[in-house]
């Protein structure tokens, strides 16, 4: 075996391991680092999928621009010049309720005053400055039925259907919003809790700021990989299918990493993997406790590619999603090219449906010309479709969505013992703390701050994230 020496050793090329390295190599450029891939290119879920001049993806189909560390990637990425943005305050999304699909407002005053559920219901919400925080780890039905009645179920089910393809009688409410968890814990109420919060953040001169936008790149979500790729050297530091056999410290603290054909020791090892492969090296390591758990469930989901002509009446937003009280076949559909014009060939568009997820798994395994039916039936008594697709292409997931339900806050406490426990061992990628493309790139940068000793302990305060529909 060959053996070979560097500071830092990144286990995966996604979007979590090419961060890291982006970050060391702005702030601290002769540090040596070696990136491990097991597969052929870089990206992870990442992939977009371009055939007969339509644009579709594979995994994440945007994020919002309203993340400080993404921008900085961008601009490590040079992609400025290639970004596609549909802002928030201009577009806008849907529920399928009562078999009908409601636009959702995307500013609170026009939200309650939308005829979404009735008014008792409004009223209802306010019972959470009321409402003492439920003890234990409740799950997202449990937590929100009780702060805020069971009216607003359908919307929570169709938030975290789109984020997680989730359930929400099994995803942990401490797991996925923690930043929430903790206002309430704090003030008692969620509500009190964002009014102080709002009370106590500085007004800076200008106007109030605008609502994010999402964002996506002129050849798809794949450019962004390629980009932050393209900046590290290959088989120097890139090497691809080289995957990590086995990860060990050695005695003088430094950590060994194993492939196929090597041996490297490092003073830092960054595992940016998906949760369940993180465990599953970890679990090979005599020095580490066992977690709490082997592996955390994965949702999958399959995105249906559907083309139609121009004669297509598909109302002008981001798309739509669809509680599971509606019984849809599909969890919803994204409008790619309203969204993003140039995701079809011209006087024709882009519809993307998603179908599967944690609560219907065995929808993927339909065969494509199955699915392509029953979406296209699904869809279009939503939506005028007056004629059959003219493109379709099923594109089926290689890997899932982990899921935060029970035992995952455990697993993170575990996970924080184990980094802080273990000089040189850093943990980040799909499945921690998170899975949107802004969480894993916040991630990153806080390891490569604490590769870099510019920061202190990882346990900060858990962000509140903003929900948009």
């Amino acid at each position: 075996m060959k053996t070979r020496q560097v500071d830092v050793v990144i286990a995966g090329a996604g979007l979590s391991g090419l961060s890291v390295a982006r970050f060391l190599r702005r702030d601290r450029p002769e540090l040596s680092l070696l990136v491990l891939e097991k597969s052929d290119r870089p990206g992870g879920a990442i992939l977009s999928h371009c055939e007969e001049g339509y644009l579709a993806e594979w995994g994440a189909h945007g994020f919002l621009d309203n993340c400080a560390e993404s921008r900085a990637l961008l601009a490590l990425a040079g992609l400025e010049g290639e970004v596609e943005k549909a802002p928030l305050g201009k577009f806008v999304r849907y529920v399928c309720l009562g078999g009908k699909l409601r636009l959702i407002p995307q500013k609170p005053g026009k939200i309650i005053a939308a005829p979404l559920v009735p008014l008792w219901a409004k009223l209802r919400v306010l019972g959470d400055l009321w409402k003492k925080p439920l003890p234990g780890e409740p799950t997202v039905a449990e937590w929100v039925a009780h702060r805020f009645g069971s009216s607003l179920l359908p919307f929570a089910d169709a938030v975290f259907t789109g984020t997680y393809a989730g359930d929400i009688d099994r995803l942990k409410i401490d797991a996925v919003m923690p930043g929430v968890r903790g206002l309430e814990r704090e003030h008692g109420s969620v509500i009190r809790g964002l009014l102080r919060k709002r009370a106590g953040m500085k007004k800076g001169p200008g106007k109030r700021p605008l609502l994010p936008a999402m964002t996506s790149f002129k050849t798809g979500m794949g450019r962004l990989p390629q980009a932050l790729a393209e900046g590290l050297r290959l088989n120097e530091e890139m090497y691809y299918r080289s995957g990590v056999a086995a990860v060990s410290p050695a005695a003088d603290g430094w950590w060994e990493v194993r492939t196929s054909q090597h041996v490297i020791r490092c003073r830092h090892l960054v595992l940016a993997l998906p949760a369940n492969q993180t465990l599953a090296l970890l679990d090979q390591v005599r020095e580490i406790a066992p977690p709490p758990m082997a592996s955390i469930p994965e949702a999958k989901i399959a995105t249906i590619a559907l083309g139609f002509t121009d004669r297509a009446r598909v109302p002008f937003g981001f798309g739509y999603l669809a509680p599971e009280q509606e019984h849809r076949f599909a969890l919803g559909a994204l409008f790619s090219s309203h969204m993003f014009p140039g995701r079809a060939p011209r006087g024709h568009l882009l519809l993307e449906a998603l179908v599967g997820g944690r609560r219907h798994p065995d929808r993927l395994e339909l065969d494509d010309e199955e699915l392509v039916s029953r979406v296209y039936n699904d869809l279009r008594r939503l939506l005028d479709l007056p004629e059959e697709p003219s493109f379709a292409r099923v594109l089926r997931p290689g890997a899932g969505i982990p899921q935060l339900e029970e035992g995952y806050p455990a697993l993170l406490d575990w996970l924080d013992g184990q980094c802080g426990g273990h000089a040189g061992l850093h943990v980040c990628g799909f499945g921690w703390r998170g899975i949107g493309i802004n969480d894993m790139t916040k991630e990153a940068a806080k390891v490569a701050a604490a590769i870099l000793e510019t920061t202190g302990s990882r346990g900060a305060e858990a962000e509140v994230k903003p929900v948009y529909f």
